[in-house]
């Protein structure tokens, strides 16, 4: 069944709006409606507007955020790059912010100044969209940039991996570990005021590329004979992808499979046209990162469900039933 885009982006928004005001209530203190809207309007108690103000609306902003910022770099590459497998981590952006936090940890900074974690993080993304620029400008090979992804991904890892090998005591260890989990807990309106803009320069660039995605994928010289310069549109879709989502990798750590999966599930409701997967792809993955992050607050034994777990299980297997679905296709 098909779904116009217009109705499907209605439906998507409506739903988006209804999941993140139900996720205000879930919580250790239980709230009524009537409360959530008074701290909305500034006109609750001071502990009720401490609730929902400084603790759960700050973590479902970020939710949304982070995972329209994943729906729509990976509808934004795997449109460019022409290759349903891609996502943010084959650019090695994900990877790179990683080991920015991560350096924060090993070195202690993110004890000294709390805010280490996400300069650094977002520091890393922004090492890697430079890299990438040079190789776009250099080489505009669609497969050199994978490549150099990839490269610059396993790089990133096995530095990830030394660090934790070496890590100077337990307690860093774990810290690390726990971070590259993802989370969404304990998050606040600094943390969003600190990655808000990058991750809106992000959107600001891929957004208006839907023409020039729908042209390349008649192939290149097609979109150059109507006018398509291919290698500013690369240039938006890797700097936009790059800066957005080491943004949100910043402040929610790794999270995969959303920018996988979102763009996939879109494809089978409204077609192939990789223009017009760009926005229902930013709304289903903040819709799907907010149900995430709303199973990371049910009590499981004695821990807690980190938010990259429950992506990576609810992503993996519905990957391989699109990949079942639609084996035909990808011949």
């Amino acid at each position: 069944m098909k779904i116009a885009p217009l109705y499907m982006n209605i439906l998507l928004l409506a739903g988006l709006a209804c999941i993140a005001f139900m996720s205000l209530f879930i919580g250790a203190a239980s709230l009524t409606p009537g409360e959530i809207f008074a701290a909305l309007t500034g006109t609750a108690s001071d502990s009720v507007q401490i609730i929902v103000l400084e603790l759960r609306l700050p973590r479902v902003l970020l939710g949304i955020f982070a995972g329209a910022t994943l729906g729509l770099s990976g509808a934004a590459l795997q449109g460019l790059l022409r290759n349903p497998l891609a996502d943010p981590g084959v650019i090695g952006v994900s990877a790179t912010a990683s080991l920015g936090a991560v350096t924060a940890i090993y070195f202690g900074l993110s004890s000294i100044f709390p805010l280490a974690i996400q300069i650094l993080s977002m520091g890393g993304a922004l090492i890697a969209t430079f890299t990438l620029s040079v190789v776009s400008r250099r080489d505009s090979s669609v497969l050199t940039l994978i490549l150099a992804g990839i490269g610059i991904s396993s790089l990133a890892t096995a530095a990830i991996s030394l660090a934790m090998n070496f890590a100077p005591n337990p307690m860093s260890l774990q810290d690390m570990i726990m971070w590259i989990l993802g989370s969404l807990d304990n998050r606040t309106m600094t943390d969003l005021s600190l990655a808000a803009p990058f991750i809106l320069l992000g959107w600001a660039l891929m957004f208006n590329i839907g023409q020039g995605l729908n042209a390349s994928s008649l192939g290149e010289e097609t979109a150059q004979t109507l006018g398509i310069n291919l290698n500013r549109l690369r240039l938006q879709v890797i700097v936009g992808s790059a800066i957005s989502v080491g943004a949100a990798v910043s402040v929610c750590g790794s999270i995969g499979f959303v920018g996988l999966v979102v763009p996939h599930m879109v494809r089978s409701l409204i077609g192939h046209a990789p223009g017009r997967l760009l926005i229902p792809s930013a709304l289903l993955g903040a819709i799907l990162l907010t149900i995430a992050d709303l199973i990371t607050r049910m009590p499981v034994g004695h821990g807690q469900l980190r938010l990259g777990v429950v992506t990576a299980f609810v992503g993996a297997p519905l990957f391989l039933y699109i990949i079942y679905k639609t084996r035909g296709a990808m011949r």
